[in-house]
């Protein structure tokens, strides 16, 4: 219960993981470092739990961090409330933050702002994840709302599926014609392939399916950490790739690419996963995201 967890200890241990140390904290609060230093060692007292790391910066524990969640859940609630009551500040906007993969935000997931109505006057914030990684910024309360690759709700947050986006391998037909005249299976573990990132198995996984599990991708890599950059970097004949299908379809049609396996496209579903608050912003992100994804996705 709130009464359980005063409101000015989980303010004053959101501030400490914000500000990175209990003196920058201390001046964010106009509070002295001790004070701040209490506060946290009576949540934790009340908690019977460490809620801090205390490294340089300061991190939340894995309890921390369900009560960081909590704190800038409570922080939009409040704000929401300020507003309907017309106490927010002069009209002040609402920061709506959202983890998103860069392959979405680089073919549909814009087009999501622009559709927002106006008179919501929404500044977003937008994180930048691999959609494997994007659940994690949710569990520590860094972001409202996000686009994973889980069906798995984090906890304190619902879950809604948006469609499937399409991945085709390619390369440039030169690239092609050079490399990639034996079966796929037998050349693809030594030829150079584009990778997004260190991250990134998303090529390693296909050719492992390729090779029932005997090799990945091979060990000439390119990393591009772009989706713009890694589509151009293989239609420049650097390596082969899977590229959105949105991206693809253009340099197929102009022959900057080819598919290598018109058959093996590959599929990543994605969801959209948001606290569960009842905030009329966030409402109203969600069903623009999930009218854009319609658009845009495969079902």
């Amino acid at each position: 219960m709130m009464t359980d967890l005063p409101l000015d200890q989980v303010r004053t241990l959101l501030a400490v993981v914000d500000e990175g140390t209990f003196d920058a904290a201390a001046a964010a609060l106009h509070v002295t470092p001790s004070a701040v230093s209490q506060r946290v060692k009576a949540l934790e007292q009340r908690t019977g739990r460490v809620l801090l790391l205390r490294t340089k910066p300061v991190r939340a524990t894995e309890s921390g961090e369900v009560l960081v969640r909590l704190a800038r859940q409570v922080a939009r609630l409040e704000h929401d409330a300020y507003t309907e009551l017309g106490l927010s500040g002069g009209g002040e906007p609402t920061r709506v933050s959202v983890a998103v993969n860069a392959d979405s935000l680089a073919t549909w997931f814009l087009p999501v702002l622009t559709r927002v109505p106006q008179e919501a006057r929404l500044c977003f914030e937008l994180r930048r994840e691999d959609e494997d990684h994007t659940a994690a910024l949710l569990r520590e309360g860094v972001v409202m709302a996000a686009v994973t690759s889980s069906p798995d709700a984090v906890p304190g947050c619902s879950v809604r599926s948006l469609g499937r986006m399409r991945y085709l391998p390619a390369a440039s037909p030169e690239f092609a014609a050079r490399h990639l005249r034996a079966p796929l299976a037998q050349v693809l573990p030594g030829v150079p392939v584009v990778v997004f990132d260190r991250r990134d198995d998303f090529q390693d996984g296909f050719v492992r399916r390729l090779t029932a599990g005997r090799s990945g991708a091979s060990a000439l890599r390119q990393y591009v950490p772009t989706s713009e950059g890694f589509a151009e970097a293989v239609a420049a004949g650097l390596g082969w790739g899977l590229v959105p299908e949105a991206q693809a379809a253009p340099l197929l049609r102009d022959g900057r690419l080819v598919g290598i396996a018109p058959d093996r496209a590959v599929d990543v579903p994605l969801y959209w996963q948001q606290w569960k608050l009842d905030s009329p912003a966030l409402a109203q992100v969600a069903r623009t995201v999930t009218a854009v994804a319609a658009e845009a996705l495969r079902p």
